[in-house]
């Protein structure tokens, strides 16, 4: 059975940054028609897909894309309408030989994407099929159970203008049984952080980009401390009904071989007894990025300190790239994937990434990006593909929002059980 494009066609649209980004519509024959946006990332890997700006000062400061949309309103459209494909591989596939540079750079990642993700939700439509179900039908995979949130409370680094150094505190609701339980016990928790870091701090939190708080804190141990705080006040228990993961981004304090963490300046190995330590002390079970993504030598050390009792996810460290996640395999340097399709620019390179990992038995967590839009195709991802966990965000900001709610919808259709909270070893 093949499908064949009518036409394709892009325009610029602004982000939960105000910044630009692209949003695509593909119409089958049938007149199905699939429209999607795509986000884009403030903390980003060095070997992630290239994401195609005008860079024109005077529109935008250089971050308009114009080019991207006039890449699949031109090319892309030219190349691709009016041609059987046999399906989502194909297309790809195709996309990726039009643009024939390693990193999609010359149409770029977020023209391909668009076009990507547009023609899956157009043939679901076709197919009268619920976005989730296509997206496992691609996989062969039958629907089982929905993601585990993990939900940023406290924000710093690249998302809160560099209060403190590390980027997030995660709330994971370990023992909620239903996505609607655990966004009602997150609520809960997160109106106690603000009043808590209101009494202490004396000034109401400004929200970082994903809708974390960003308080000013002192050192990031008092982040850990007020979100255990935080979840007692709220009436759980921290690490038996909630537990905490952190988003540590390392990357961007690691200079010369040296992580300048909290006033200080730590070796790798240093980091990783710091990492441990905080393991130790804190209800952590999921510690991203915590070391720099080209600090290749020391993961498989930080491996195999905490794999036993925590996921060592990698992001900017493998920006969803088969290629990096092999060798993160054969290394044991990391078990669990932060998937984020922009980072590697096709749905068929990323569930490439998601088979990869699983077959490596990691866990994979379904993640979106500081920059996101107000579409929630995410949410049917993470169910199609039974990720493991789902990383949207803070409960706040509409962009954010769209997505659980997608979620409990989906829930509500389906009444598929939240996954448990994998045990590790």
């Amino acid at each position: 059975m093949t499908t064949t494009i009518k036409q394709l066609s892009a325009w610029e649209i602004l982000d939960s940054r105000g910044r630009p980004t692209v949003k695509a519509r593909c119409t089958l024959d049938s007149g199905a028609t699939g429209i999607v946006s795509v986000p884009s990332g403030a903390s980003t890997g060095a070997a992630e897909a290239h994401e195609l700006r005008d860079n024109d000062p005077a529109r935008y400061r250089g971050l308009g894309c114009r080019k991207a949309v006039a890449n699949i309103n031109g090319e892309i459209n030219s190349a691709l309408s009016r041609r059987p494909l046999a399906g989502q591989q194909e297309l790809d596939t195709m996309l990726i030989s039009l643009d024939g540079t390693p990193n999609k750079s010359r149409l770029g990642a977020n023209a391909i994407l668009a076009v990507s993700l547009a023609f899956a939700r157009a043939v679901a439509i076709e197919r009268q099929r619920p976005l989730y179900q296509h997206f496992a039908d691609m996989q062969e995979l039958s629907l089982r159970t929905l993601p585990r949130p993990t939900i940023n409370l406290f924000s710093g680094g690249k998302h809160a203008g560099g209060q403190v150094d590390i980027q997030d505190v995660l709330l994971v609701p370990a023992a909620a049984q239903t996505m609607d339980e655990a966004l009602a016990v997150t609520f809960a928790i997160y109106q106690s952080a603000a009043e808590l870091t209101y009494k202490k701090y004396g000034t109401r939190s400004l929200t970082a980009d994903e809708g974390g708080l960003a308080p000013p804190f002192p050192n990031t141990e008092t982040m850990l401390t007020d979100a255990v705080e935080a979840i007692e006040i709220a009436g759980y228990t921290a690490g038996k009904d909630v537990a905490l993961a952190i988003d540590v981004a390392s990357s961007h304090f690691f200079q010369q071989g040296q992580y300048h963490l909290d006033g200080q300046q730590l070796s790798s190995a240093d980091m990783i007894e710091r990492l441990t330590d905080w393991s130790s002390r804190y209800p952590l079970v999921s510690i991203e990025d915590g070391l720099a993504e080209d600090d290749w030598d020391n993961w498989s050390g930080l491996h195999n300190r905490l794999a036993a009792q925590t996921l060592v996810l990698g992001d900017d460290f493998l920006c969803t790239n088969p290629t990096r996640i092999q060798r993160a395999i054969t290394n044991q340097a990391a078990n669990a994937l932060l998937l984020k399709v922009n980072q590697i620019g096709t749905l068929s390179e990323a569930a490439q990434s998601y088979q990869l990992a699983h077959s490596a038995g990691w866990r994979v967590t379904i993640s979106a990006r500081s920059g996101e839009t107000e579409d929630n195709w995410l949410a049917d991802l993470a169910v199609g593909w039974s990720g493991d966990q789902i990383k949207i965000g803070s409960i706040t900001h509409g962009e954010r929002l769209t997505k659980y709610n997608r979620l409990l919808e989906i829930e509500n259709e389906t009444h598929l059980p939240l996954i448990k909270w994998p045990t590790l070893s």
